[in-house]
């Protein structure tokens, strides 16, 4: 076991979770980003701009998902450290660890001190393991090696329109994570470290107050379900998940929701429970063609009577050429599930076949939409 010297200050106490700000400051926040980067590349030569795409982009995701890989914010809880005891407790190179460190500092990832040691910064403590809403989780996700293997055959995909995982495993994504637990075990890491950052700016974003009784389907452990419960305590609520995931659901079985929340195991291409208010899946259906979100939202129709609520939690498309990250993520679906993100337009129409009127789509303090439809 390595040995890492004493802490040279206290243990500092881990950063609080992220707060949700108001929907009018994350518009305004990301007008002006989006603006400056706009004036940037107006007045930086084209090639220049290119460079910073193809370049810039890439190598800064590699340094941020293998420090998180590398648990070094771990190691600097307690305080600065030398590169060498760093490259002790991780099992790395010390001058290739140095390199790397400087680099993530100039990205203000980590910093220098004048003594060579290097600290935490702000947005380095959200690399940790220990605090809320770490995206460590989601870091590793982004380092693992199959996922880099993705992106690289991204023009396979683009020639022939099959999945990544159809091109090299013959096999769907869900298929492939099922043989291999380790991977999953990442996956589902990273899904539940974007969780909690989403889960409040849903909870916050939409107007709970008219729904009883309300079921998350595919809402995996739970976390999403508990925020709103918590939210409205008027409300009572139901995780559907498929069994193997629903026995690790703890938060919607604490004391504080007992006796609201009913937690059942099933399959939504097969049946969901009858009989609620509302029914909430999110970012589900961007998983699945159009043809396989159907029989989704179709067995979602068949449990509901006429006039109930259907929320769809997702990035929804907007026409024109403003940069989001939901266009992006498109790119993601067509590789991974074979799935997509869609416009307001497409939803409306898959509510249309399913039995739904799209009444409205509601935004929220993140890059996710809350689609509201109407059983008709």
């Amino acid at each position: 076991m390595s040995q890492i010297s004493p802490p040279s200050k206290p243990v500092s106490p881990p950063p609080a979770p992220p707060r949700v700000p108001p929907l009018l400051v994350v518009r305004i926040a990301n007008a002006v980003v989006e603006g400056l980067e706009g004036m940037k590349n107006k007045l930086l030569p084209p090639q220049a701009v290119l460079l910073n795409m193809t370049a810039g982009g890439m190598m800064t995701s590699i340094l941020v998902c293998m420090a998180g890989e590398l648990g070094i914010a771990d190691h600097l809880k307690d305080g600065p450290r030398t590169v060498e005891e760093l490259a002790q407790g991780t099992g790395t190179d010390a001058p290739s660890l140095f390199r790397v460190l400087r680099a993530l500092a100039s990205l203000g990832i980590f910093a220098e001190r004048n003594d060579g040691r290097f600290e935490l910064t702000p947005l380095a403590e959200y690399l940790r393991s220990d605090v809320p809403g770490s995206m460590r989780p989601w870091a590793r996700y982004g380092a693992a090696e199959w996922q880099w293997n993705l992106w690289s055959a991204l023009i396979h995909t683009v020639r022939n329109g099959k999945t990544f995982y159809e091109n090299e495993h013959q096999m769907r994504f869900f298929e492939w994570f099922e043989k291999r637990p380790d991977a999953s075990a990442i996956f589902d890491g990273a899904m539940s470290s974007m969780s909690t950052l989403v889960n409040p700016a849903i909870v916050a974003g939409y107007d709970f107050s008219g729904v009883g009784s309300l079921v998350d389907v595919a809402g995996g452990e739970g976390s999403l379900l508990a925020g709103i419960l918590r939210a409205n305590p008027h409300l009572k609520g139901t995780l559907f998940d498929q069994p193997h995931v629903v026995v690790h659901a703890r938060d919607v079985r604490s004391p504080e929701l007992s006796g609201r929340c009913e937690v059942v195991g099933g399959n939504f291409f097969e049946s969901v429970p009858t009989g609620h208010d509302a029914y909430l899946l999110k970012w589900i259906i961007h998983d699945w063609s159009d043809e396989e979100s159907l029989v989704i939202l179709r067995n979602c129709r068949r449990a509901m009577e006429r006039g109930k609520r259907l929320l769809l939690v997702e990035m929804v498309l907007q026409p024109g050429n403003e940069p989001f990250f939901g266009k992006l993520m498109d790119i993601a679906m067509m590789l991974t599930t074979g799935g997509r993100e869609r416009t307001e337009a497409e939803y409306r129409t898959l509510y249309g076949q399913a039995g739904f009127s799209l009444e409205r789509v509601v935004p929220t303090a993140s890059p996710f939409c809350i689609v509201e439809g109407i059983a008709v």
